[in-house]
């Protein structure tokens, strides 16, 4: 059997590396990108805390919004009709006033309301100054856990609604309790869905926290404009902001690729092999 010849993939392929070559000469020759000052500030001091700031954000966002998620996804799913214009209500309006303007909302909530009040409605109660209630660190949490809430709800509902139904049924039929049905089988199942798009959701909330900048708090990309304002470097800077980013989406991606591989069981006989037991048994051979 003679092989099919294919003379345009070839030609392609060759184009496509003379591009990334002629990428890679301009990276190494071309002085405006200055990576002796982008060397000098990668693991410089501030940059780093403005980092470990960044994925305290990311962190913080994460966890909260998801736990925000959770009952949104289950209000939308209820029966009960004001549950679910509620959650429908909320989804609408945070998916649809951009960020930057409900971080700068958030912000200003001593403005909107100068005291709050705890206790009986037009009644007597305890009653606080807002002024200092929110920092500006808990105005970026409270915008982007509040942001995502939104996403995650949607993300985890379509998950919840991809099992089939035949699986409910299945499970109903077999005795099980509602709470071991949930959690045993369709929560598993549900996991392969919402895993791809919460990982992208994630990614993005870890760039969104570039927004926060607005209210002056100093994570990644706003102490790099501070240095970047000192001494002019305007792009080695911005390059160390880039790479952290990439160097972080890179970590969460490796995280998403095993946590999927973990909910995969069951849904493949074989788990394909990882990249690591592809290297071992490539020197093996």
């Amino acid at each position: 059997m003679v092989p099919a010849r294919h003379p345009w993939r070839w030609a392609g392929t060759a184009l496509v590396l003379v591009l990334l070559a002629q990428f890679g000469h301009g990276l190494a020759t071309n002085p405006g990108w200055d990576w002796s000052t982008f060397a000098g500030y990668f693991l410089e001091k501030s940059v780093l805390q403005a980092l470990l700031l960044t994925l305290e954000l990311t962190v913080g966002g994460a966890l909260l919004g998801f736990l925000g998620g959770v009952p949104l996804a289950a209000m939308r799913l209820s029966r009960n009709p004001v549950l679910q214009s509620v959650s429908w209500t909320y989804i609408w309006v945070f998916r649809s006033v951009p960020l930057i303007v409900q971080l700068l909302f958030w912000a200003n909530l001593g403005y909107l309301y100068d005291r709050l009040q705890i206790g009986v409605p037009f009644g007597p109660g305890w009653s606080f100054s807002t002024s200092s209630l929110v920092s500006s660190f808990g105005a970026a949490l409270l915008g982007l856990a509040l942001h995502e809430a939104a996403f995650a709800g949607e993300i985890i509902r379509s998950g919840l609604l991809s099992v089939d139904q035949g699986q409910h049924e299945a499970a109903a039929a077999l005795g099980l309790p509602r709470r071991r049905q949930f959690f045993r089988i369709v929560l598993p199942q549900a996991m392969r869905a919402i895993l791809p798009n919460a990982a992208n959701l994630l990614v993005n909330l870890l760039k969104s926290t570039s927004i926060v900048y607005v209210l002056a708090i100093g994570e990644l990309f706003y102490q790099v404009q501070v240095i970047y304002g000192r001494n002019g470097r305007v792009v080695p800077l911005l390059m160390v902001a880039t790479v952290w980013y990439v160097v972080l989406t890179a970590l969460l991606s490796i995280l998403q690729y095993y946590v999927e591989r973990h909910f995969a069981r069951g849904a493949v006989r074989t788990l394909p092999p990882t990249p690591f037991q592809r290297l071992r048994a490539a020197i093996r051979g």
